[in-house]
């Protein structure tokens, strides 16, 4: 009658594998004898085989070896403190070479310097220019000053701004890397991408939007270029103009326009151009594409839209441009970099004049990647909005479905959609590791959102 071994340790039965073995029993019939007996305790087939190949090397102990362990570092006060001393003297210096001036691995230099001391390798942001004191001053003297009138008409005063830029549109616009990221298998191929330059043809586009849309759209013919005449007439018989028929209550509240201060914008011909028009121009200060709507929220994705596309004519360059300002959601598009204003001129105000921080860009971008693959065949407020973009989308890809749920979260926020909740876009993903890394993300990226939002009924 079999009678199992309650508990057994592992030396206890390297001693049965030890007599079983010099007895002439093969492995494989020592370790079904030991199952019976020990059960789920018992050691693994591997085990008794290499066991078994130690006694047949004349190995008598049935102790298992040392092992070294994990690598010692150098965690010390001194070493830290060496450590810390080499990188404030050269901040480009790696990790390679601390641990060869320290005589140390280089695990332990990196552990010293990114665990303990807390430094991390950061790359340069371009910005620019190189901001001195003065510059610093003015852009926060500017900023307060916006600031009070914001803050004494509220969003009355964001409503009559009018801003304006130019920017170059081109026959053909190298695509970023950003944008022309692709799906790819383990096993396939990298892809490549050739570096090109814009191309030599271009036109001069001048836009002028306020937060319910575009208001002009004006293209300088090509060998012109923008003058303080040109842009004086541009104002007086093109722009007031405009104003008066898309927006007629705007000229009697007063328009308030904000442009650089480039040569042609700050000419004596052109404010008192702006001065006849009663118009006030807002203070902007030099080098601030940061706190100038059209830089910061139109021009970079209508450049990524452009990339990769070519075309042959100024009419091809300007019909592309005209449909992607014209195919965007006005009440999110334009409204949203007016009145990202204000949280600027903060920012602008706490950095002590230093530049606002980039910020993404996706919204447009998706939108039209959306229109183009015939995604969007439905309006924004629609109660079908999010059972076709499931059925467009969710299956196909997940880049998109990450756009999608922070487009979804940015119209819940901000009012523009009503009839769902953060807790409804949850429950429609299908695959619980997607919903839970969603649920991480969105906390993390809105964290005054209450993800307990009771789900209104489907439609």
């Amino acid at each position: 009658m079999v009678a199992p071994l309650p508990t057994c340790t592992k030396e206890q039965q390297h001693y049965v594998i030890c007599f079983l073995w010099s007895e002439g029993v093969k492995p494989i019939e020592i370790h079904r004898r030991m199952e019976v007996q020990y059960g789920d305790a018992c050691l693994s087939l591997q085990q008794v085989y290499e066991w078994s190949r130690k006694f047949l090397n004349s190995i008598s102990s049935v102790t298992d070896s040392p092992r070294p362990g994990q690598a010692h570092r150098v965690v010390t006060p001194e070493a830290i403190s060496a450590d810390e001393a080499i990188v404030k003297e050269n901040c480009c210096i790696t990790a390679h070479e601390i641990a060869a001036h320290l005589d140390m691995s280089h695990g332990s230099a990196h552990h010293n310097v990114h665990d303990v001391l807390q430094y991390h390798k950061v790359s340069a942001r371009w910005v620019p220019c190189q901001l001195t004191a003065e510059l610093k001053g003015w852009r926060v003297d500017a900023c307060q000053e916006l600031l009070k009138h914001f803050e004494a008409e509220g969003d009355g005063f964001l409503g009559r701004i009018v801003t304006g830029d130019e920017t170059w549109a081109h026959y053909h616009q190298p695509e970023s890397k950003k944008v022309s990221k692709k799906w790819c298998h383990t096993s396939s191929p990298k892809p490549k991408k050739f570096r090109t330059q814009p191309s030599a043809g271009k036109v001069i586009l001048t836009l002028f939007w306020d937060e319910r849309g575009v208001i002009l759209e004006h293209y300088i013919p090509r060998r012109n270029t923008v003058t303080s005449a040109t842009y004086a007439d541009l104002l007086k018989n093109h722009l007031h103009p405009a104003i008066k028929s898309k927006w007629r209550g705007l000229l009697s509240t007063g328009v308030l326009l904000q442009h650089d201060n480039a040569r042609p914008h700050t000419a004596r011909s052109t404010v008192s151009t702006i001065q006849d028009l009663s118009c006030e121009c807002l203070s902007h200060p030099p080098y601030s594409p940061d706190l100038a709507s059209s830089d910061f929220h139109i021009f970079g994705p209508l450049k990524e839209v452009m990339g990769g596309k070519s075309c042959r004519s100024d009419e091809e360059v300007q019909q592309a441009v005209h449909e992607w300002l014209h195919s965007q959601p006005k009440d999110f598009l334009f409204s949203r970099g007016i009145h990202a204003l204000p949280k600027r001129w903060n920012t602008c105000m706490e950095r002590n004049g230093d530049y606002v921080e980039k910020w993404c860009h996706y919204v447009p971008y998706v939108f039209n990647k959306l229109r183009d693959k015939k995604c969007l065949r439905f309006s924004f407020d629609s109660p079908s909005y999010f059972r076709n973009i499931k059925k467009n989308l969710f299956q196909n890809n997940t880049w998109w479905l990450y756009c999608i749920i922070y487009n979804l979260l940015e119209f819940i926020t901000t009012g523009h959609l009503v009839g769902l909740s953060v807790s409804k876009i949850l429950s429609q993903l299908n695959f619980t590791s997607l919903r839970t890394f969603f649920m991480m993300d969105i906390m993390a990226w809105c964290p005054n959102i209450n993800m307990t939002w009771a789900s209104t009924p489907d439609h």
